[in-house]
């Protein structure tokens, strides 16, 4: 089962530096949690993994190959990231679209909808659908090719709790399995329910990385680390 490795990524956009000697590693058989504030460089780590976005230095890649040098990438990685569905196209449309450019067949495509509560409303268009299912859809999209390894921003946003407990129990089961998760959330309670290891990047730099027991123990919690690791010289919150 594949390695996801950020090798001293980097990426500026002029005199912005966006992301400056990123370095991590997210295993098989694990859920990695990816933690940072907004604009700490996440999304833009993740598009470089996933051949979307050039860096500017360094490399993102999966077991030693780029994305875009996979022979079937969407047979190897499933993706929820910048969710770009046409409003008019049903969802049985997309995700048979899906399929086909997986090399998957369509009778996949439909059990995929079912398993993901989709089914009584897979040939509406998805112009009307909530964020919870365009969520449910996105997720259903990104399993379609049988995948070893999901990456996956913010998939929670927009799930009511049944749906939540349904995510963590994918994650879990697919990451027992031996396949690699790695999920970028700000739901941090939901984080610690499921990540065996964190990633925290802040300011386009490694902040924090190992298994959640090594960096939350005792009477600790996952939000106080974060925060701790985000900004260190503080001593207390102030709201202004």
């Amino acid at each position: 089962m594949p390695t996801l490795a950020f090798h001293q990524l980097s990426k500026r956009y002029g005199s912005v530096t966006v992301l400056d000697g990123f370095t991590a590693t997210a295993l098989p058989g694990r859920v990695t949690a990816f933690l940072g504030v907004n604009g700490a460089g996440k999304t833009t780590s993740m598009r470089i993994m996933l051949g979307l976005t050039e860096p500017t230095s360094g490399a993102a890649t999966i077991d030693g190959v780029r994305y875009g040098d996979l022979p079937h990438p969407t047979q190897v990685v499933g993706a929820v990231l910048d969710q770009g569905f046409h409003p008019n196209r049903s969802a049985r449309n997309h995700v048979r679209l899906t399929a086909r450019q997986a090399g998957v067949s369509a009778h996949a495509a439909d059990s995929l909808l079912e398993r993901f509560g989709l089914g009584a409303v897979a040939d509406r268009r998805v112009g009307g659908f909530s964020l919870g299912m365009r969520q449910r859809l996105a997720l259903a999209s990104a399993l379609v090719g049988d995948p070893s390894v999901l990456v996956l921003d913010e998939p929670l946003n927009g799930l009511d709790p049944d749906g939540i407990r349904e995510m963590r129990h994918l994650l879990r089961t697919f990451a027992d399995a031996g396949g690699t998760v790695f999920l970028s959330s700000h739901l941090l309670t939901e984080v610690a329910a499921v990540a065996d290891d964190l990633v925290v990047i802040h300011g386009g730099t490694l902040a924090a990385a190992g298994p959640v027991h090594d960096l939350v123990s005792g009477d600790t919690d996952l939000e106080s680390v974060f925060h701790t690791l985000i900004h260190p010289t503080d001593t207390q919150e102030v709201w202004s």
